[in-house]
Order: C-alpha cells, then structure tokens, then sequence
C-alpha cells in the first residue's frame, strides 16, 4: 500500500489534529516590539525586512525611505553597521550575539541580536534599549546558591525563587519532563492568590516535538503580549535562499496561533521559557507566566540564560552522582560474587544469601533468577509458577535464540505496568506490577528479574489530559482545551517508574551475572561430556566473544561473537598460541597466555584487537584456568567484552578537559583588560560548577552516555561564556545614549 505524502502545515495553517507538524519556525512575522532586517553579504546590503523597519529605524516619517530594503547597514545613521561587522567571524549559527548601539538622528540606544540563520546571511533583530542594567550582583548571588543546592528538589525550588526575584514574572515554574515527555510542575513560585499548578501534570500533547526541538536549540524564549499583531516580513521568501527565512533563532519570532490560544485559555498574557539541558535532551524549562503584557530587557535574559546553563550543569552533577551510587552498590555485589564463587563455587550464594546487596541498588522490593530451569527469589515476589510464566512472557518479548549477535550487551526488559502489557499478570499486581528482567544468555528461560509492586497514587493533571480539544458550536471552533481546573487521575496497575539509575544498577548486575553464567557453562562443557552439545550452543550463541580450549592449549570451541571479530584472519586458529597475532600488542598476549597456560595465572587486562578495516578494537579480557581439583587443570576459558565505550568516555575526558582550559584561558584573556573581579568571580564559579558536574559524570561506572553527558556540560559552559562576552565584552563606554 502506498501512503500519500502529507505535507507538513504552514506556519498559522495548523489545526490540531497536524500542530505537532506545524513549521513554526517559518512564522513569516515577528512580535511589534522590534524589527528584523536580513543582510547580504560582504556588502551588509538589507534584502529583507519586517514592515516596522523603517519606523524603528527613524527612516519615517521623513518619507525618503518608505522601505530599507537595498540599503546598505552602513548608510543608516548611528553605529549598528559599525559595531556588527567586527563580529562576522564569531560563531553566530548556534547562539545569537548580542550588540548594544545607537541608530537615528539624534542617535538612541537599541539592543541587536546578530545571528546566522540557516539558508545563508546575516540576520539583525533590533529591540528598544532601556537604560543599562546591573546584573552583576544578582547572578553571583544566585550562582552561589545554584552551587550551594544540596539535592535536586532544593535546586529547582531555589531556582523557580532566583528567577522570579530576577524577572518580575507572577509565576516561575521549574518544569520537568517524564519520559512519556508529559511535564510536571517540579518547583514553583508565585504571586498570592494565584492557583497554585506545583505538581499538576500536563500531557505531552500541550508542547508539541517541533516546539521542543526548537527550545533545543533556541534557550530563552519571549512573548511580550498573547494579543499583539504579528508584523509581516517583505519579501515572504529570502532573496539568499529562495526559501521561507528560517527564524529558529529568532527571539522575536512570532508564536504559533494555537499556541496563543493556549495561553489566552489559561488567561496568561505574557511569558517567558528558557530550557535546562542535561545530557544534550531536554529535561525541562524553566516557564515565567504574567497576567499582563510584560517585557524583560535583554540584560534579564542574558542573565536568565546564564543561570539556566548552570542549573543544568548542576542537574547533571547531582543525577550522575545518583547513577554512580546504585553502580558502586552494584560493584560491592560483584565483588562479594567473586569471593563466594572462589571461595564455595556456588556463585548464586552471593546474589541470594544478603538479598538488600540485591535489592537495593535497583530499588526493588524482589527478585527472581530463571536459570537451568530452576527459579530461586528472594524479597517479595510471586509464587514460582507466576516467575515462571513471567518468565515465559519475557522469552516471547526477547529476540529469537540463535540470532546474530548485534552488540556485546545484555537485552533488557523494562515495564512500570505489566499488567497493562499482559492482561493475565493482573492477578499478581501486588507483587509484581513492575518488572526489569535482564538476559543471561541467549538461550531462553535464563533471566534475573526484578520486581515491585503496584503503586496506587493519584496524579494531579491540569486540566483532563483526555481531553485535550474544545469543539465549539461550529466544527470550525476547534481549539485547546478551555479548562485547566486540576483534574484527578487514579493510576492502578503500575509500580513506581524504573529511573535511569535503576536501569543502570541492573545492567551492570545482569552483566556481572551473566560473565560468571559463561563460565559455568564453560565449566561444565569441560566436565560434563554428555552435556557437551548443549552448553556449546548456549556458549557459541553467547554475544561475548568466549574461546575454550582444553588442558594442552587446543581450542576446543571459538564462538560466533569471537569469530566476527577476527572475519578475514588469514590463518586457522587451532591452539592458543594461535591467537597473538590477531592483537595489536602479540608479544604481550603471548607472553600472558603462556603464563596462563604454564603456570596457570588468570589474566584481567585490556588487549586491542586487529580489524579488517585496519581499527583496533579495545577489548576487556578474562581468562582463567578451569579447576576441576586443586591440582588439577581441565582446560581454559577466554571471555572477552567490548571496551570502545569506555575508551570513548576516556577519550571524551581528555577532550572536556582541554576544551575547558582552552575556555578558561579564552575568556579569562578577554576580560583581563577590565581588571574586573566580578566577572572573573563568576568566570571562576561557572568552571567550578562543571568540573564538579564532570567528577560526578566520570565517576559513573556504566560509561555509555559518559562522552554525551560531557560534551552536554562543556556546551553549557561555551554557551555560558558566550552569555557572559554578551553581558560584559561587548559593550564599550559610550554606548548607554
């Protein structure tokens, strides 16, 4: 069946049943309080302009120029052309520069925005400027309490405080998104009498994805006034691109109708948005709403956007160090894992014997192991036939046994509501409504699970998130929905969400688990002949490389994951010492084989691997004499794991670091001149604030999203020093008339 392509609306043409598509960023028109120009270049020749320019600029009513499109910047009265050009060269494609300067006869102090947009030329957004605003004092001030937070909920209520006393808005809201991307009014500061919204909900419907992408990339967002008159930009298309402009960076860009009637429903005539990113995502905004039209001066929003950036540094400090807590639980467990399998053989001893070293850093209430067809539990769980059919349901919702191994991880399982996902748990909801399984081998009906239970709670959503439209009397009255009274939803059938914490803590378990599993089975391929066939398909489908080779050093089996690695080797692999010239360093791996091998010497270390594309992949390996009796040695086994995502977070260190003293010495060089130890107190606070968030990332055990939580607080700090050139480097003496 061919589906029609449906073209996405345009800017104002949306309805809601296609807003979430709606190009928003093409809006056409701006918010009256300023005016646009686009400019060619070299020449800084205007080829577009919003209808207001010539008023803005003083061009009328003397009538000479009814437009000032043709014009070049440099003919117009005053420094803006000036005091734009030695800025080309800066980085304007992600972050707007911001310009203090005079135009008109007699001169008057506007406020530029110059920035890049996509499609080519240099787009100026000019504002009326008031007289200079000193807000020095009020970001160290708040910096010092943004550092001093001492957990995530006294952060947020500090910061919905700091922005508040900062803005003059009636109410500040520190928002936050879930991952079903429905919001949650975390913090919340507001004039009395206000309806309080602090931990109302609202379904993800209300911000669209074009939206959020665009609070992505475009942090500080204002509506002046709901009802303003939008002003059009001439000509519709950019005479640079043949295309609508694109305004995503645009600060005066003008807000999507639907969107205004949103905001007129709440009865909201004016707001503010600026975003926290963490992790290069999303995590929340933090939204200002007034009863009546509002303006913020540049100089507020600067300093708005500047604390945002260390709010989110600081989210990231404080939720890594969450992460590093449940994968240091996570370790103590693998290290008492080790001990109990050295000391008894009987690795599930240490998993069971202690069931908080088990339960705890996953925050489960129970859990289950399914291996050899035996299940063993502990804590509360449900009876054996339920983790069975459990563990039944979980092998229909696992890849197939057998499949190509697709990376050197553990396939997880992660539901808040498993009755929700197969009606027949139901019965079993006070146990186990939430379930997160890990896979401990290809073969099916081998898991470790965890269990909670189902946590009635009612959630508090502004406004009934089922029905998020308003039909009026006509078809044709379509809008948001009108009420935002707080309506109460009873969630039955569900746990408490699994966290991202959580998650990893079990990962890391279920990898722990799952290398002792491998050995086992090694083990017992070596001991048990007549399980012999068995074990060598659990072991070959396994999706870490493992090589077994008996007591004279001859492989007895290489599994499928091993020989991907080495496809085009151009020799057999018959014995161990086969294997040294597949690595990168032979001399070394062949040194520690033949200690393996002689002496009987287990060997933890890291080795790289040769490639065909000429790579080398870093590999973590293990290998181990396999006892049958004290003295007695039936052969060895070689387990290896994937070592490029640690190699990656190493990588991703060294980078933050250098990029973060390349920022120091930058920044710290161009305001030396000011001898102004304000600014270099916040430059100070700010290299702080991240390289105590970079502590907590690279204290994290699991290092997968290690190189993107560090490059997420090094792009904080490039886009809060770029705050800080705007707030304090360019503005020379001279420029307040």
């Amino acid at each position: 069946m061919i589906q029609k392509f449906v073209p996405a609306p345009a800017f104002g043409e949306a309805d809601l049943s296609n807003c979430e598509r709606e190009q928003i960023h093409l809006a056409g028109s701006i918010q009256p309080h300023g005016a646009l120009l686009l400019c060619s270049e070299p020449a800084l020749k205007i080829v577009l302009a919003s209808e207001n320019a010539s008023e803005f600029l003083g061009l009328v009513p003397a009538g000479e120029h009814p437009t000032p499109i043709g014009m070049a910047l440099d003919e117009l009265p005053g420094t803006l052309a000036s005091r734009i050009r030695p800025q080309l060269r800066a980085p304007l494609r992600t972050q707007p520069l911001r310009l203090r300067c005079t135009i008109g006869t007699p001169p008057r102090a506007i406020n530029a925005m110059i920035h890049r947009p996509a499609g080519g030329g240099v787009l100026i957004e000019l504002e009326p400027a008031g007289p200079v605003i000193d807000v020095v004092g009020p970001i160290e001030a708040a910096l010092q309490t943004i550092l001093g937070s001492v957990s995530l909920a006294s952060l947020c209520d500090e910061t919905a405080r700091i922005f508040k006393a900062l803005t003059g808005y009636d109410r500040v809201m520190v928002y936050k998104f879930d991952d079903e991307g429905h919001g949650h009014v975390f913090a919340e500061q507001r004039e009395p009498g206000l309806e309080p919204y602090l931990a109302n909900r609202y379904p993800a419907s209300d911000i669209p994805q074009i939206a959020r992408r665009l609070y992505e990339r475009h942090r500080v967002r204002m509506l002046v006034d709901v009802a303003f008159k939008p002003v059009r930009l001439h000509p519709a298309l950019s005479p640079i691109s043949g295309a609508p402009l694109d305004m995503s960076l645009c600060a005066l860009r003008s807000s999507s109708p639907i969107h205004v009637q949103y905001l007129q429903n709440m009865g909201v005539r004016a707001t503010l948005v600026v975003s926290l990113m963490v992790g290069g995502q999303l995590w929340g905004l933090i939204a200002c709403h007034h009863y009546a039209p509002f303006f913020v001066a540049p100089d507020i929003r600067a300093a708005c956007e500047f604390l945002a950036e260390a709010v989110a540094t600081r989210i990231a400090a404080f939720e890594s160090f969450v992460l590093a807590q449940a994968e240091l639980a996570a370790r103590r467990l693998e290290q008492r894992m080790a001990e109990a399998l050295s000391r008894e053989g009987n690795w599930k001893s240490a998993l069971f014997d202690n069931p908080p070293s088990l339960l705890h850093p996953v925050r489960a209430t129970g859990a289950a192991l399914l291996f050899d067809n035996e299940v063993t539990v502990t804590g509360d769980v449900p009876g054996t036939q339920d983790i069975r059919a459990i563990g039944a349901w979980l092998d229909s919702r696992a890849p197939q046994s057998g499949a190509e191994p697709t990376k050197l991880d553990q396939a997880m399982i992660i539901t808040a509501s498993l009755a929700g996902e197969a009606q027949q748990f139901e019965a079993i909801k006070a146990a186990a409504s939430g379930v997160l399984a890990v896979s401990l081998s290809s073969e099916p009906g081998t898991y470790l699970i965890w269990v909670r239970p189902e946590q009635v709670r009612t959630v508090t959503w502004g406004g009934d998130p089922t029905k998020p439209v308003t039909i009026g009397d006509t078809p044709a009255d379509l809008s948001p929905r009108r009420s935002f009274a707080q309506w109460h939803q009873v969630m039955r059938l569900q746990s408490e969400p699994w966290t991202e914490a959580d998650i990893a803590a079990a990962r890391l378990i279920g990898a722990m688990v799952s290398d002792v599993v491998l050995q086992s089975r090694s083990v017992r391929m070596l001991i048990a002949q007549d399980q012999l066939e068995r074990v060598r398909r659990e072991v070959a489908v396994s999706t870490q490389p493992v090589i077994v080779a008996d007591v004279n050093g001859d492989i007895l089996l290489i599994n499928r994951a091993f020989t991907a690695l080495v496809a085009g080797a151009n020799h057999p692999l018959q014995s161990l010492s086969d294997l040294p010239p597949l690595f990168v360093d032979a001399d070394s791996v062949a040194d520690r084989l033949q200690a393996l091998r002689t002496h009987r010497l287990s060997w933890r270390g890291e080795i790289a691997i040769r490639r065909d594309s000429g790579e080398a992949l870093p590999l973590l390996i293990r290998a181990d004499p396999i006892l049958a009796t004290a003295d007695r040695v039936l052969g060895f086994a070689l387990i290896m794991s994937d070592m490029s995502e640690q190699k990656a977070a190493s990588v991703a260190r060294r980078r933050f670091q250098d990029g973060i003293i390349e920022q120091n010495r930058t920044l710290s060089g161009l305001i030396a001149s000011k001898e102004d130890m304000v600014v270099q107190t916040l430059l100070k606070s700010v290299f702080e604030n991240a390289q105590l968030a970079a502590l907590e990332i690279t204290d994290r055990l699991d290092p997968s999203r290690m190189p993107e939580m560090l490059e997420s607080v090094r792009d904080s700090v490039r886009r809060t020093t770029a705050v800080l050139q705007n707030l304090f480097i360019h503005d020379p003496p001279g420029d307040e008339a």
